[in-house]
């Protein structure tokens, strides 16, 4: 019996798991897949997708043990995603096998068949020029399977790099199938979002226009309103904004969100990247109320003309609801928060990962160069992979080393009985170490599926 069979008997039938109850109980993963670019590093080669050995027993445990390369140079591969995942849950027609690669600078679409799982093979290209045909889309960033078999893509910018952006659907063969939205109304930019049938309701975020944070970033940019502040609710089955929340001050920048996994749940949270906030929606009584719920303050730094905000770049919820994770990029930490109570986070967990504060730790002996970014939580909740790459442009202007130095991937140990945080001095993947130079390491996903592709229905 293969190991992919036994993945798939475990999970009963279909591509996914019948609740998060029964995700959390299943085997260990055994790779982990990352997006890799060489995208501002100097080095004139395609990103690719790499393969990780993730078991303990494994005698190439925390090793790069497969390279899936892109056929063009200077994509920026990004956020990645599934064709099929738990929302398809008891479909036998269904299989999660194909990952949705997109590269977020070019807006070309990868797809990769993951059937040998520790060898993705190219499977088709998507080209930007039928996107922008199409449907006059550029930008791809979230991916999310729909439970009707379409893929769907949250997409930043229009085919010039201008706001606001929209969701893109592919079809099951791949195929550009159209918007998902019937408009835009509402929205002034675009970034991650979160479906959650039972309360028919979708919620998305916003960064900017590609326009405007491809080259880097400006602070004059917020001033000017070329940032996001809103978050955006809408009635899912209409395919339209139904309400949007003004955050203020308190959520300038608003990029991952989160809903609860329990689908009977209307509780989720939204990072503010630089206001450095988290904050709380849920639905009390019929309409939508958003709170801020963790203040990260700014922090003086030498050399920097202003206090220097947390930036929290990436957020996560663990199967059970129960611990929120969240890097700040620019400080440097990785925090665990107990939500069982979401009005009422508890700080249960911190280590430090590089950073501009000067708080590190060290991993293996080694000094870590950026700050922690992209998560991943494993299903049962006990292991948080971190990446520190960002985006390109911006590494270049914050942690501009990272061109020379390239990307780690870590393991944190996560206590999930009385919460806290350790990080695995035995694991450790350099990126700076790539057979054809350094690379970033960016988003993570696993073949079994991850706390950030389910949703349930």
């Amino acid at each position: 019996m293969t190991e992919r069979t036994h993945r798939e008997e475990h999970t009963c039938c279909g591509p996914g798991y019948a609740s998060p109850e029964e995700a959390m109980r299943a085997e260990p993963e055994k790779v982990l897949y990352t997006t890799a670019l060489y995208v501002g590093t100097g080095v004139e080669r395609p990103d690719y997708l790499a393969t990780v050995d993730v078991d303990p027993a494994s005698p190439t445990y925390s090793q790069v043990v497969h390279r899936a390369p892109m056929p063009n140079v200077g994509d920026e591969l990004h956020h990645f995603g599934w064709n099929a995942c738990s929302s398809c849950h008891g479909d036998a027609d269904k299989e999660r096998r194909f990952l949705i690669v997109p590269g977020q600078r070019s807006g070309r679409i990868h797809v990769l068949d993951t059937a040998e799982e520790r060898a993705p093979r190219l499977h088709k290209v998507i080209e930007p020029e039928e996107i922008a045909e199409k449907t006059d889309l550029s930008a791809p960033h979230t991916v999310h399977c729909l439970a009707d078999g379409h893929v769907m893509i949250s997409m930043l910018g229009d085919a010039e790099g201008n706001g606001p952006g929209g969701f893109l659907l592919l079809d099951e063969d791949f195929g550009v199938a159209g918007r998902w939205e019937t408009d835009t109304a509402g929205m002034h930019f675009n970034y991650d979002f979160w479906y959650q049938p039972r309360h028919n309701v979708m919620v998305s975020s916003e960064w900017g226009a590609p326009n405007t944070y491809r080259a880097g970033f400006d602070p004059k940019d917020v001033a000017e309103g070329k940032y996001g502040q809103r978050l955006h609710f809408w009635d899912w089955s209409e395919r339209r904004v139904k309400e949007s929340v003004d955050l203020g001050e308190d959520g300038r920048i608003p990029l991952e969100v989160r809903f609860h996994h329990d689908p009977d749940s209307t509780h989720g949270f939204v990072g503010a990247a630089l206001s450095s906030n988290i904050l709380h929606w849920s639905r009390p009584n019929g309409s939508w109320k958003v709170e801020k719920v963790v203040d990260v303050p700014a922090e003086e730094v030498e050399g920097w003309p202003m206090p220097v905000p947390g930036l929290i770049t990436d957020l996560l919820l663990s199967l059970d609801d129960r611990f929120l994770y969240f890097s700040n990029w620019l400080h440097g930490d990785l925090r665990q928060y107990d939500v069982s109570d979401p009005t009422n986070p508890r700080l249960a967990g911190r280590v430090w990962l590089g950073g501009l504060l000067g708080r590190s730790q060290t991993v293996g002996g080694r000094r870590l160069e950026g700050g922690p970014q992209m998560l991943q939580l494993s299903l049962d909740g006990k292991r948080l992979y971190v990446t520190n790459s960002l985006y390109s442009s911006w590494d270049n202007q914050f942690y501009p080393k990272l061109a020379e130095k390239g990307s780690y991937l870590l393991k944190v140990d996560c206590d999930t009985e009385n919460g806290g945080l350790r990080v695995d001095e035995d694991f450790f993947v350099d990126f700076g170490a790539e057979p054809h130079g350094p690379a970033r390491a960016h988003e993570m996903r696993y073949p079994g599926g991850d706390v950030t592709s389910d949703i349930w229905l």
